[in-house]
This record gives C-alpha cells, sequence and structure tokens, in this order.
C-alpha cells in the first residue's frame, strides 16, 4: 500500500509540473525536444548519472537505474530501481506512452495503476530533449523545467560530451548548477 502511495503521488508531482509553456526555444519559452525519436532503441537499461533534487527521489542514495521494455500488447513498461540509504533496493513499476504519434520525443509516464490510466493527471511529462546518435546517453526533462534526468546507459561520459550536454541544457533555459550526482549503479 506504502509503494501505490507513493507511485500515485510521484506521478500527481509530475502532473502537476507538467503544464505547457508558450513560445519560443530558451528561457522561459516552449521545451525543444529532439526532431525524432526511436522508441524501440531506448528500450533497455539506463543509468542516471545526474539529476535534479525532486521529492520522490530523495530517499534514493544511488544506483539509480530505469529499464524499459516493450509488451505484447504494445505498450511500454518502465520499472525504476535504487539503493536507499539502508541498502535496501526499492523498485516501482510504471507505463511509458509516447505522445503525437512515431517518432515523438514527447512521452509520459505514470506509476499509479493501469486502471487509473485514463485520468490524465496520473500522467507525467517525460520529454526526451537530448539525445546522443548512439542512444548512449539522454537527458529527460518537462515543460516548466523543473525536473531534469541525465541518463546513460553505463559508458563512461567524456568531460567534451558532459560540457556540450550541459551548453545545450542551459540554452534549453536549465539551470544546470541545480545537478546532483547521486553515484553511479554499483557493478556486479
Amino acid at each position: 500500500m506504502k509503494h501505490l502511495f507513493l507511485s500515485i503521488c510521484f506521478t500527481l508531482l509530475l502532473a502537476l509540473g507538467a503544464a505547457p509553456i508558450v513560445a519560443g526555444d530558451s528561457q522561459p519559452g516552449e521545451l525543444a525536444t529532439v526532431p525524432s525519436f526511436d522508441v524501440q532503441r531506448y528500450m533497455g537499461k539506463w543509468e542516471e548519472f545526474a539529476r535534479f533534487p525532486n521529492k520522490f527521489q530523495e530517499k534514493c542514495a544511488g544506483d539509480s537505474t530505469a529499464e524499459y521494455s516493450s509488451l505484447q500488447d504494445g505498450s511500454i513498461r518502465v520499472i525504476n530501481r535504487c539503493r536507499l540509504a539502508s541498502g535496501e533496493l526499492h523498485e516501482v513499476e510504471g507505463g511509458v506512452r509516447q505522445v503525437g504519434g512515431e517518432g515523438s520525443s514527447k512521452l509520459e509516464v505514470s506509476f499509479s495503476p493501469s486502471w487509473l490510466s485514463f485520468i490524465p493527471a496520473v500522467w507525467g511529462d517525460y520529454w526526451v530533449i537530448d539525445i546522443d546518435p548512439n542512444y548512449q546517453m539522454v537527458a529527460i526533462g518537462e515543460p516548466k523545467r523543473e525536473y531534469l534526468w541525465i541518463m546513460t546507459r553505463g559508458q563512461p561520459i567524456s568531460t567534451a560530451t558532459y560540457m556540450g550536454l550541459l551548453s545545450r541544457l542551459m540554452a534549453k533555459g536549465y539551470d544546470t548548477k541545480r545537478l546532483v550526482f547521486p553515484g553511479p549503479p554499483a557493478r556486479k
């Protein structure tokens, strides 16, 4: 029951912060996403490199991952995991949908029970705002720029690549000084 409550709170937080902004590509205009996106190439495991602090991950001490998979019915499942300070692994499962048709980089995510998926407020914006051509590093944001995640496939990021990403994120109106680095997943 606790996980259900946390999942609903997470989704509502995203939805409440997801109202569109108007005009332009940088400060406080409309947030530009990547022009085309291959959702099937996005499937698989992503490791959190950096993020903006947020309420629904405040208990995560590190080892944050998101694993996406296509289901037989055409829907997308995501499993988010992180290690708590106690060492316990926390896991939450949700659904993802692409908004705007095939090739759209605007996604929505919900961690509420599937029977609530008809309610728009349980879906939060999860937009792909930067991705490298090899789908090894991605920046995820939302229109109000309150949330930001930088995820990788676990490969090291060169300083030049990271600085380039930071520059592009600042041009999109993100305050990159807010980024925190929770630590990489433990290797086994």
